[in-house]
């Protein structure tokens, strides 16, 4: 078997393994996020911080949530690495937001953090703290979810088939997801352009 089939495998795999349940929950928290008018701050590090910004862009403009990602903002990102350290660097980054109560995370991750391993250590912070604030936490992630998936109020982990691609599928699935999340008929109120294309 060719390596692209193997792949391509793995991915139906996947599919046929996600939890639809999962993803309804996902929804009914951003649903209920923007009913009550709070904001998303959507937390990602590598890959799932390029992924972090595409999904501002979608849950902005196809689900009408106010919604923001601290790697957007590279300058603040580096200053507060710099002078602070990493592992805090988005717990103090939600800090200056004000995060509350009425607010949400949206954690994308790999392996959802871990302190014992000091595996994305700043997610975990950031987590901690928004449990302090009482903010709602929702997780798209691998693995076994890490921290992330025991401490979320909704949660998504994309299962593992490959122990050598669990990245690769991780990340990948995370845009299935959101992309899920912002096609579905609770969360969608603006139309995607090649849909309104006759």
């Amino acid at each position: 078997m060719s390596y692209t089939v193997q792949h391509l495998k793995e991915t139906a795999e996947i599919v046929s393994r996600l939890n639809p349940a999962d993803c309804d929950r996902c929804v009914a928290e951003l649903r209920a996020l923007r009913d009550r008018g709070g904001r998303l701050f959507i937390l990602g590090v590598g890959g799932s911080a390029a992924n972090a910004s595409h999904a501002v862009n979608d849950f902005r403009k196809i689900a009408g949530l106010e919604c923001y990602a601290p790697t957007d903002n590279v300058s603040e990102l580096t200053a507060r690495t710099n002078d602070e350290g990493w592992a805090s660097v988005f717990a103090e980054w939600l800090r200056g937001s004000r995060l509350t109560a009425q607010d949400a995370l949206l954690i994308l991750s790999v392996g959802g953090g871990n302190l014992e391993k000091n595996v994305s250590p700043n997610l975990v912070l950031a987590l901690q703290y928004a449990r302090q604030v009482g903010a709602r936490i929702i997780g798209l992630v691998g693995k076994d979810g890490g921290y992330t998936a025991q401490v979320a109020h909704a949660c998504v982990i994309v299962p593992t088939v490959n122990a050598a691609n669990i990245t690769p599928h991780a990340e990948a699935f995370q845009a299935v997801l959101w992309h899920l999340f912002v096609s579905h008929p609770d969360l969608k109120v603006n139309q995607t352009k090649w849909e309104s294309v006759r």
